[in-house]
């Protein structure tokens, strides 16, 4: 219904959730990057409490936020799971802080499940970029398969949209991972609805920092992913084993150049 002198607005097409917890610096970037898709969206922002700027950014984005929190709570999983619960709309997606949706993106993953009624998801290409978000290097995506699933997830999570349905069918993130939580859904949502449309076109952004779960705890996030390959799998392909070393290896060369690099560009 219509009242007079108001302006109709298109219902949400998507629920968005941000769980966000001391990513104050990243958030604005990921807002904006949201609601300059050109998709009906509802977005609710679910914050552990954070002390850092993030309720200032907050406040400023408020008239276009669905509703938005901040005090402790049971985690980024449980976070994500009470955010979808408040929303309505048929695609469910969440987007952390500190990462950010490219042109169009969006719209693209909305378009690949609408024009494939019974997947349970669609998921595209991602950039991996650094603090300031230049770019690195092209997340390993690589088009849907159970078997390539087992070895590495090349699902990188912001580049995901999943219907409300299937979400609802597997009843969300399972709250007890806290580090492969997306990777674990994956499986789920694969085992339950079916496989996923793939869009070969790059969508969203992973942002790498120090203060990720990934960088700050590598091992866990290892670990917890071989728990989940197991449970889906049946068991842990070796590459599992013989990987770790290697990246191991190579986040340390990887992390030295950045530091000789970063000392070099101060000296100039």
């Amino acid at each position: 219904m219509s009242v007079a002198g108001a302006i109709d607005t298109p219902s949400p097409l998507v629920t968005l959730v941000i769980p966000s917890l001391n990513q104050g610096r990243f958030l604005e970037a990921a807002l904006q990057s949201i609601f300059s898709q050109g998709v009906p969206v509802e977005v609710f922002v679910q914050d552990g409490g954070s002390t850092d700027e993030t309720a200032e950014v907050l406040r400023r984005w408020s008239p276009r936020l669905a509703g938005w929190r901040s005090g402790p709570d049971g985690g980024q999983s449980a976070a994500i799971n009470s955010g979808i619960a408040l929303g309505g709309a048929p695609y469910v997606a969440w987007l952390n802080a500190d990462d950010f949706y490219l042109d169009g993106g969006l719209a693209r993953l909305t378009e690949a499940l609408q024009a494939a009624p019974d997947a349970p998801m669609a998921y595209g290409r991602c950039w991996v970029v650094d603090e300031g978000g230049g770019k690195i290097s092209r997340y390993p995506t690589v088009r849907f398969s159970a078997r390539m699933l087992a070895n590495f997830c090349f699902i990188c999570q912001p580049g995901t949209l999943m219907r409300r349905r299937a979400w609802e069918a597997v009843a969300g993130v399972d709250e007890s991972l806290q580090m492969c939580m997306d990777y674990d859904l994956w499986w789920r949502l694969y085992r339950s609805g079916g496989a996923p449309v793939y869009v070969d076109a790059a969508v969203a952004a992973s942002r790498e920092h120090g203060e990720t779960k990934t960088s700050t705890r590598r091992s866990d996030h290892y670990r917890e992913a071989r728990q989940v390959v197991r449970r889906h799998w049946g068991r842990v392909p070796v590459k599992w084993y013989l990987a770790w070393p290697y990246k191991v290896w190579w986040l340390q060369r990887r992390n030295a150049r950045r530091r000789t690099n970063g000392a070099a560009a101060h000296l100039r």
